[in-house]
């Protein structure tokens, strides 16, 4: 099983940016696709992006198509997510996790961590 720590959050103004990083433990780690999901103050978690095994694929969505970019580094066992042009609405506590497709949705497959807050003041 990976297990995993989210780092990076903070507080940033609208516009501005910051970049996340999820170190995960475990000789796993390069054989899951990995996703970042993130969950807002009385909503559920949400899908943000994900990339494939290899580095080589990734997908969005739809929000935040544009502005954040997920890559990985397979030799450090770590998932990034920068995030530029950021909005008020972008404030949640941001969480990544070996992630799988079903049905065009997108789950996270392990135990959650703790998570990283990210405030985005408008």
């Amino acid at each position: 099983q990976v297990q995993l720590v989210e780092s990076g959050g903070g507080l940033v103004q609208a516009g501005g940016s910051l970049r996340l990083s999820c170190a995960a433990s475990g000789r796993t780690f390069s054989m899951y696709a990995m996703g970042w999901f993130r969950q807002a103050p009385g909503k559920e978690r949400e899908f943000v992006a994900t990339i494939s095994l290899s580095g080589h694929s990734t997908y969005y969505a739809d929000s935040v198509r544009g502005r954040f970019t997920i890559s990985r580094d397979n030799t450090k066992n770590t998932v990034y997510l920068q995030m530029n042009s950021l909005k008020p609405e972008d404030t949640a506590v941001y969480y990544c996790n070996p992630a799988e497709n079903r049905g065009s949705r997108w789950y996270g497959l392990g135990s959650w961590g703790q998570g990283t807050q990210v405030t985005v003041s408008s």
